[in-house]
């Protein structure tokens, strides 16, 4: 039986949600709305949502706030947030990145390129799947089957990008990749991000596991170091 998975869309424009709603049920998604950032964060809670589709400028409370809040969430820890925005300034999407978001989509929306871009990631999670494996280095324990990361006894919680560039790294130790190989390896190539977020995310999973695993080479890119 095919998955059917959850949508939890969140936009202050209700013709926006009655059209992406639409095109999503057809397409056989479970969705669910939201008005406002406060409302999706309830939604979000209760709904589980494998995907977030989350607008910027919405009353009561922004896009980039209700992305925090959610990535603080453990109900979301390995749910897709993507923002649907008009906002075109490129601080706004740096903005979103830093708080966890996946993508950054700007409107106007084409709801068939939509499908097709959460079709392709939905591929390529269920192929990450099927090459579950674990990656010992150390106190630090890497296992993308349950997307969890410990060092010694302690568990790490990150966001799923920062979980996937740490693994893809971590499996090919010692090997220098540039920022453009990494946003092609993880984010994709059908999905368009500044090359500056892969230095927010690996500046977050530095915070997060300490700064003697992932090294920087000047002008070059980033290499999982492994003596």
């Amino acid at each position: 039986m095919k998955q059917q998975y959850k949508v939890l869309l969140v936009d202050d424009e209700p013709d926006i949600l009655e059209l992406l709603q639409y095109n999503l049920e057809k397409e056989g998604y479970l969705v669910r709305t939201a008005l406002n950032g406060r409302k999706g964060v309830e939604e979000a809670r209760a709904f589980q949502p494998d995907v977030v589709l989350l607008d910027i400028m919405m009353p009561e409370q922004d896009g980039v706030e209700t992305c925090r809040q959610m990535r603080d969430m453990s109900e979301l820890q390995n749910s897709y947030i993507i923002f649907l925005t008009a906002r075109a300034e490129e601080y706004s999407e740096i903005a979103a990145f830093d708080v966890g978001a996946d993508d950054y989509i700007i409107k106007p929306i084409k709801p068939r390129a939509l499908m097709s871009r959460l079709t392709a990631l939905f591929r390529r999670e269920t192929k990450k799947k099927k090459n579950s494996n674990k990656i010992n280095v150390g106190e630090l324990v890497i296992d993308r089957t349950s997307y969890t990361v410990n060092i010694g006894e302690q568990q790490v919680t990150l966001p799923r990008k920062e979980f996937e560039l740490l693994f893809f790294l971590a499996q090919n130790p010692n090997k220098v990749f540039s920022r453009d190989d990494l946003l092609h390896n993880i984010w994709g190539s059908d999905v368009y991000v500044l090359a500056r977020t892969v230095d927010v995310h690996i500046r977050k999973v530095r915070e997060k596991i300490g700064e003697g695993y992932i090294t920087t080479i000047k002008g070059v890119g980033y290499k999982f170091e492994l003596n």
